[in-house]
């Protein structure tokens, strides 16, 4: 099981579930930390509010500033509606949220002093947020914005009333309040940015393996072209050498010796399985998955197959237990079973005189264990396994029969996964969803 067989699994063909683009995801989680955001400014404000007006006497526009309040605390009950009802977000989305909480920012300013309020410098928060979050155009805008906003409240604003507060207090309080603006943007700014990051690297780590994927899956497209083309070429001369055994069956010189028939017989029978092999990649590759399908049951599909994989495989001691249980009504897709042969292949390649072949039910997953006790799996495999030309026979080219399983396993929504055995040997294990092998849901494929 230490390499990997040739034989062609073709489910590369097959249409890969929709997601949302990896941006538009991590967009969905930055939403979700504006409107934690915007939560932490409503209670903010509120506490300033009432310090200010109860605690310090200064009169302010009480009516209007909750009338803001109010706004914030409805846009966020919105907000959280709104992202229940999607999987993705787009910058625009964000683009929209950020210059609402620039406005709803500007209001509370205009309520209360305009630019000579200490709390001016929060438009700094909102800036930086634009600029992780968003493209330089939109990051741009949101900068023109607060700019903007910043310049009109230096002009229109109401002016907030302090009686009884000499000078020098009047420049304490403020020089007090852009300390506590420089804390809470300092706070802030650490959490929510390093919240974003971690979100945005997800994204790059979900685009690197959305760009994996698919160039494995041209790989495997490019591979199953080719194994169809040498299919349709071999078929003319395995039907060729089928003939000629035939006629030298039934020559004189020959059907007189038995130790020759022997072997005209051997030579049939290689020649059939070779055509067999042709058909079946032929089959693999022009059938599409849910068209002319064949009903089965797990059991029934498990044990045609160990039975099928026996008579090909005449030498080989294969023990074959089946936990599976209650059966369950599946479609016979042969991409699954020529992922299967190939692994008990790789199997029998390591070890000849044992293979074990296990199969479970783990909840709604089939699980498939084939073991082995040849010499195991090298570190450096195991450490790249599923990737293409990863095999110890040695042989040029070799070493694509385990990544063609694995991702003919992921196209059914299953992982794959190997490990060497403490006694000796290697483990493969298959874990495929029972929905994905499902009638209802196979009919839907293709």
């Amino acid at each position: 099981m230490s390499s990997s067989s040739t034989q062609l699994p073709q489910s590369s063909t097959d249409s890969s579930p929709a997601f949302p683009p990896a941006d538009h995801t991590a967009n969905w989680k930055n939403m979700t930390l504006l409107v934690q955001l915007r939560w932490i400014a409503v209670i903010g404000q509120i506490i300033t509010i009432t310090v200010v007006h109860s605690g310090m006497k200064i009169a302010l526009p009480i009516v209007a500033m909750i009338v803001v309040l109010c706004a914030l605390v409805i846009l966020n009950f919105v907000s959280i509606l709104w992202l229940r009802s999607r999987r993705s977000v787009t910058a625009s989305a964000l683009f929209i949220a950020l210059v609402l909480d620039v406005a709803a920012l500007t209001a509370q300013l205009y309520l209360s002093g305009g630019a000579t309020n200490p709390f001016i410098f929060l438009y700094l928060l909102q800036v930086t947020l634009g600029a992780v979050l968003l493209d330089a155009k939109l990051t741009s805008a949101i900068v023109a914005i607060a700019c903007a906003s910043f310049a009109g409240l230096t002009i229109f604003y109401e002016p907030l009333l302090l009686p009884g507060h000499a000078p020098d207090e009047l420049f304490r309080l403020h020089i007090l309040g852009m300390l506590l603006c420089f804390v809470l943007d300092a706070a802030l700014l650490v959490v929510f940015i390093a919240r974003i990051s971690r979100n945005l690297r997800e994204r790059d780590a979900n685009l690197a393996a959305l760009k994996q994927h698919a160039a494995e899956e041209d790989h495997i497209v490019r591979m199953g072209l080719l194994a169809s083309g040498a299919a349709h070429e071999l078929g003319t001369p395995l039907s060729s050498l089928s003939v000629i055994l035939g006629d030298w069956r039934r020559m004189p010189a020959l059907s007189h010796d038995p130790s020759l028939l022997q072997e005209i017989d051997e030579m049939q029978a290689e020649v059939q399985r070779c055509k067999s092999i042709v058909t079946g990649i032929l089959l693999s590759a022009g059938e599409a998955r849910g068209e002319s399908p064949k009903i089965t049951t797990v059991n029934t599909f498990l044990d045609e197959l160990v039975s099928e994989w026996r008579i090909a495989r005449s030498g080989a001691t294969l023990s074959y237990g089946n936990a599976f249980g209650l059966d369950v009504a599946i479609v016979s897709d042969s991409a699954l079973k020529q992922v299967i042969y190939n692994v008990l292949d790789n199997a029998f390649d390591a070890s000849p005189s044992w293979i074990g072949f296990m199969a479970e039910r783990d909840g709604d997953t089939l699980v498939l264990r084939i073991s082995d006790a040849g010499p195991g799996f090298a570190t450096e495999m195991l450490a790249q396994f599923g990737k293409p030309y990863q095999s110890s026979k040695g042989r040029l080219g070799g070493g694509l029969g385990l990544f063609l399983v694995v991702n003919a396993v992921r196209k059914l929504g299953g992982v794959v996964s190997a490990k060497n055995l403490p006694q000796g040997g290697a483990a493969v294990t298959m874990n495929l969803p029972l929905a994905s092998l499902a009638i209802g849901a196979r009919s839907n494929d293709g």
